[in-house]
């Protein structure tokens, strides 16, 4: 069965200062969305999509596509306010793109088997993507799911918060996922949720969350176009920021009785570029990960 790797890479990475997901901080340039195509590929994925801006275009093919071309099927789509429903007027002044679950959306011509969606500006590990490819093989075709969990410790950051969803877990399957905001790690070690109290709320470390790291097939397009069209409905007129997340809306349909997830048992490290101040520890994990054979000295080649 083909499966596709469906990358989300469209955000505006304004903590970061820029489009951090082209930012080459590998040793031979390479882009965090490289390390997950590489892997993809050598997993059996056999097409790859990639959402951008449309000014995006001709740096990601030179980087990338184009190279990659020669090894699978790639697809460009952009997650712009063209494909906003008619019915939604999109403030003037508003330029932040509409979320996850508008990305997902943006592909929906072009995705017809049973697909992962991920972040560009995070790298996942070499197993996250050969569960996922073992998975996505078996899922049913409507109702069922897949999600890659990681540990909240492994998560943070130490140059500012993050946003997390944070999951529960009941036999293998996803119960819930508590988007959670102003995570960051204290002095004393402990990890808290700052959003509504400075002191923090402790969370525990090792939580299972949701980095966006999904398994769907294509029913969710169906029930994702009618989810997104009532968050349009139930924004405010003037929202300039409001976002419509995967996290939340996957555990909205699994509280429907809709979605059925898997969580994914993997080994595999995470590591993400949140802040400027984050890269010179990825750099230095990814020259590790080179250096320890996990990868070819350059994936340039």
């Amino acid at each position: 069965m083909n499966t596709t790797l469906v990358i989300m890479a469209a955000g505006m990475g304004s903590r970061y200062g820029g489009n951090k997901q082209v930012a080459q901080i590998g040793p031979g340039g390479e882009m965090l969305m490289e390390y997950s195509i590489y892997d993809a590929l050598r997993a059996g994925f056999t097409k790859v999509v990639l959402i951008i801006k449309r000014d995006m275009l001709e740096t990601v093919k030179e980087l990338v596509g184009d190279r990659v071309a020669g090894r699978a099927q790639v697809e460009y789509v952009f997650q712009d306010f063209s494909s906003i429903p008619a019915f939604y007027s999109v403030p003037a002044e508003r330029k932040k793109p509409f979320g996850t679950v508008h990305a997902i959306l943006c592909a929906r011509d072009v995705v017809h088997e049973p697909f992962a969606v991920l972040n560009a500006d995070d790298y996942y590990g070499v197993p996250a993507f050969e569960s996922m490819q073992a998975c996505l093989q078996q899922l049913a075709p409507s109702g069922d799911a897949a999600m890659v969990g990681y540990r909240l410790r492994n998560t943070v950051s130490e140059h500012g918060t993050v946003t997390r969803g944070v999951c529960t877990v009941r036999d293998g399957c996803l119960a819930g996922v508590t988007e959670t905001y102003g995570i960051r790690p204290f002095p004393d070690g402990s990890i808290r949720d700052t959003h509504e109290d400075e002191a923090g709320v402790p969370l525990d470390p090792d939580a299972l969350v949701s980095m966006n790291f999904w398994g769907f097939t294509p029913w969710i397009f169906e029930a994702g176009a009618a989810y997104f069209d009532a968050f349009l409905r139930g924004l405010p007129s003037d929202s300039l920021k409001g976002e419509c997340l995967l996290p939340v809306m996957v555990d909205d349909l699994m509280r429907a009785g809709r979605l059925s997830v898997r969580v994914l048992s993997t080994d595999a490290a995470w590591f993400g570029m949140t802040y400027q101040e984050d890269r010179p520890r990825v750099a230095e994990a990814l020259r590790g990960l080179h250096a320890a054979g996990v990868y070819p000295p350059t994936l340039k080649a």
